[in-house]
């Protein structure tokens, strides 16, 4: 009951900081039509669109966004996802995300057991531990709204229920506001997109499959109950939500999302790849998923992603200098009895 309505409250979280969206819609446009440096990048502002001139030479388009777009956008891009996902170029890594998780299926306890192993020789508890720091009261209940990991693996664990994806796309929006840059103000509906995505479809996929997390496994590699009930999915979730893996669905869509916008900024990928295979071991040592219930989230969390920058933004074709051309020509004239060669040079 707590993680569902803490979900909820993430919701409704996101409502209302891009609710001030509407709040903003009639500012002056006098700041409109500038140009502005940043990190030598420069942004061609006009009223309703900004065009980016990156460092590599290529021109990324962003248009103001409208307010709740992040939402409205939701049925056109689910509809998209679905469709790219049985396209013939979408054949080959579909394959590769099968057999990869094929064939850790038949590693997946050894490697559980590895891991468990390895945290235990580093002193890294596998206990999930929290400290509640925001409560509310719904009648005679305590519910916690927001708790603070008390240990590194309950760390890393917590980096993949999205939180830290709100925040930043809370921090680009308030950016962007300030700023009137379209770029953090796309990046944050596109982040915000995302998350209800991810959150929408991963439920669906795990109600199909009904996997059991290891915690509840009664065979080697988890039971699979496919289509389990309402009624048995919500009485015992541990028991069929394994596959695939919200967490680094949600991880992934976010890193690719802020590498994709901001690929001026050489960081995010290394450290978004470290913290997604952090998260993914953290949930193993926790005995949340199994290491074959990634391949299809880490996937499925890039394909989406993909999807809602497409909408999102436009690409224009890379500006080469062109490099100007020095021409040489030669001529000879007869002036007063005399030969005169000449060269002619024209840049």
């Amino acid at each position: 009951m707590s993680l569902l309505l803490s979900k909820t409250i993430s919701l409704v979280i996101i409502f209302i900081v891009f609710f001030t969206d509407d709040l903003y819609a009639q500012q002056n446009n006098a700041d409109s039509n500038k140009i502005i440096t940043v990190d030598t990048n420069k942004i061609v502002t006009s009223k309703n669109e900004q065009v980016y001139h990156l460092r590599n030479g290529q021109n990324y388009v962003y248009s103001k966004p409208k307010p709740f777009s992040f939402f409205t956008k939701l049925p056109h891009d689910a509809a998209a996802v679905a469709t790219t996902a049985f396209k013939k170029e979408s054949i080959k890594p579909l394959a590769y995300i099968s057999a990869a998780t094929l064939l850790l299926m038949l590693a997946d306890q050894p490697i559980a057991n590895g891991v468990k192993k390895f945290s235990r020789n580093i002193n890294v508890s596998a206990n999930e531990e929290y400290k509640d720091i925001l409560n509310i009261k719904i009648g005679s209940a305590d519910v916690s709204i927001f708790k603070a990991p008390m240990n590194i693996n309950t760390a890393f664990y917590q980096m993949g229920q999205g939180f830290p994806s709100l925040l930043i796309g809370a921090g680009l929006f308030t950016y962007g506001k300030i700023n009137h840059d379209y770029r953090a103000l796309s990046t944050a509906n596109q982040l915000a997109e995302t998350f209800i995505l991810m959150g929408v479809s991963t439920q669906i996929i795990k109600r199909i499959t009904g996997r059991q997390s290891p915690s509840r496994a009664t065979d080697k590699g988890g039971r699979w109950r496919f289509f389990p009930s309402f009624h048995q999915y919500q009485k015992n979730t541990p028991n069929y939500d394994a596959f695939p893996s919200g967490h680094l669905a949600t991880l992934m869509s976010s890193v690719t999302i802020l590498a994709e916008n901001y690929p001026e900024k050489k960081y995010i990928k290394p450290v978004g790849y470290s913290l997604i295979g952090l998260v993914g071991l953290s949930m193993i040592n926790t005995d949340v998923h199994w290491i074959s219930d990634y391949p299809l989230a880490l996937g499925l969390g890039y394909l989406c992603a993909r999807q809602v920058i497409k909408h999102s933004r436009k690409v224009l074709p890379a500006t080469l200098k062109q490099k100007n051309k020095i021409k040489l020509s030669y001529s000879v004239t007869y002036n007063y009895g005399k030969i005169m060669p000449a060269v002619i040079c024209k840049f």
